[in-house]
């Protein structure tokens, strides 16, 4: 079971007393308040790996196994946001399951106890004039029973918010506690607290400010670092396998990083980027596998639902057969994630993140105009490959154009930090350019699957069917190719190359 947790936490000082919180102008009322006694167990590595990254796993008396990840919070200062994920299980064992969910942040290490903590919890539950949830205050205080913290007890505040608690009544709630003496808004949880300094330091990966004219070993590192840490915070969603975007932001990542260390190869130690980037096809490839069938299969749901109804039963038993082959292939992405393999290369991933290694340069060139190369190289690639395409280019040309742009992109983006606004709109342009491509290249894949199964169709209705959508990804393909000159034509205009 998964939940997004949302919530606001205050300090307690000595003395503090919990006010009333009715407030009928906002439309807040109190329920009838229940106490609980709350031991809980948590897990992690010798060096904190998953508190330092803002995430928990624990078993509690009250329900059992609980995995918590980061998640983002909608530009809310004051708030707490988690994916909360329940297991089942005996409580002297952690559950498999839950075990997998973290392990891209364990990755080779090994989960252990790391606290005990004990928590006399009052709750309140607050309500809206129709009954509605509005949040649930909670008055903790906690006793550290293991643990490396000084401080053995405290007390704290919490505000869960439900999703359709609104800002006044989340106003009225902080200023009723704050009016009552609750201090500032805390955002360190209990685990961290118990833990002591160890856990609040930085996670094993962060992405590094980069500011205008800085010096390319920070361009570098902030570029690798950014696609590390996104292919560590998407593994928990595609294990899940609740939603494709996770997929896909994953697969992302690691073709992106690909692309980095190729753009770089002047500027660090080949066999340790070309080590890097071979861990990384493997990984692209089961991914690649996963979201291509992911693609096509959500591309042709919609398209059949532009067929007339009596042609859609037949066309819906086509898709079966993808979607049988998509289960395949997510099982074979599983096991790769769950492979010594992949931890291995996380570990790798980690490392390159911290301390990318580069070489020791013997030129005088500034580092402006070195990054400024590192995009001037792809992109010359790329109108060549356009300059060479003539009248009507086959549909595989057009791919490679697409996979160009894609080079040029990502070189510009690496290095955009660097540069800041001017670089921006070349990047739009390009992406503009790469969507089109990429377009056309879904319904010509589409296509050539649809003319596949119709040769192999259980009937003639779904032969049929297979002839329409082909004729509809057919029109789309030519649509798309239609575009690409405008696309082409915007994305080479000089002025959006002026920073280069």
């Amino acid at each position: 079971m998964s939940a997004r947790e949302r919530e606001i936490k205050l300090a307690a000082p000595s003395g503090f007393q919990l006010p009333s919180l009715t407030d009928p102008g906002n439309g807040i009322f109190v329920g009838a308040t229940d106490t609980l006694d709350l031991d809980a167990t948590y897990y992690d590595t010798t060096d904190l790996r998953l508190a330092r990254a803002g995430a928990l796993l624990r078993h509690r008396s009250d329900d059992g196994w609980t995995v918590k990840l980061p998640a983002p919070v909608d530009g809310d200062d004051e708030a707490i946001a988690r994916d909360e994920h329940h297991f089942d299980g005996d409580a002297s064992r952690i559950p498999e399951d839950a075990a997998d969910l973290v392990r891209a942040l364990v990755r080779n290490g090994e989960l252990a106890v790391v606290a005990r903590l004990h928590t006399s919890r009052r709750r309140i539950p607050v309500r809206g004039v129709d009954g509605s949830a509005v949040a649930e205050v909670v008055d903790d205080r906690v006793e550290v029973v293991e643990g490396a913290s000084l401080e053995q007890s405290f007390r704290e505040i919490e505000i869960e918010l439900a999703d359709t608690a609104t800002a006044a009544q989340r106003g009225a709630l902080l200023a009723r506690l704050r009016a009552a003496g609750a201090g500032t808004t805390e955002r360190t949880p209990k685990i961290v607290r118990a833990l002591g300094p160890p856990a609040t330091a930085p996670a094993d990966v962060h992405v590094p400010e980069v500011h205008p004219r800085a010096r390319i070993e920070e361009v570098v590192r902030a570029a690798i670092a950014a696609c590390v840490v996104k292919v560590i915070s998407t593994d928990p969603g595609v294990r899940l396998g609740e939603n494709p975007e996770d997929v896909h932001q994953m697969r992302v990542a690691t073709r992106r990083l690909r692309s980095h260390l190729r753009t770089f190869r002047s500027l660090v130690d080949e066999k340790w980027a070309n080590e890097l980037r071979d861990g990384l096809r493997w990984l692209g490839d089961v991914l690649g596998a996963v979201r291509d069938a992911e693609v096509l299969l959500d591309r042709l749901e919609h398209k059949v639902a532009r067929l007339p109804s009596i042609d859609r039963p037949a066309a819906e038993k086509l898709l079966d057969h993808l979607r049988a082959d998509l289960d395949r292939r997510r099982v074979r992405l599983l096991d790769a994630l769950r492979s010594p393999r992949y931890l291995t290369l996380l570990d790798q991933l980690v490392l390159a993140a911290r301390q990318p290694r580069l070489l020791l340069r013997i030129d005088d060139d500034p580092d402006i105009e070195v990054l400024k190369a590192l995009v001037r190289e792809p992109w010359e690639k790329l109108a060549d490959a356009v300059d060479a395409l003539g009248d009507d280019p086959p549909n595989s040309a057009l791919h490679e154009v697409r996979i160009d742009a894609k080079r040029v992109r990502y070189a510009a983006e690496a290095v955009e930090p660097a540069f800041g606004k001017p670089a921006r709109p070349f990047i739009r342009a390009i992406t503009e350019l790469q969507d089109v491509l990429g377009e056309h290249q879904d319904a010509v894949i589409a296509g050539e699957w649809l003319r596949s199964s119709a040769g192999h169709a259980e009937d003639e209705a779904q032969s049929f069917a297979a002839g329409q959508l082909a004729g509809i990804e057919h029109h789309d393909s030519m649509t798309a190719r239609a575009a690409f000159p405008a696309a082409w034509k915007q994305a080479s205009r000089k002025r959006l190359r002026a920073w280069l």
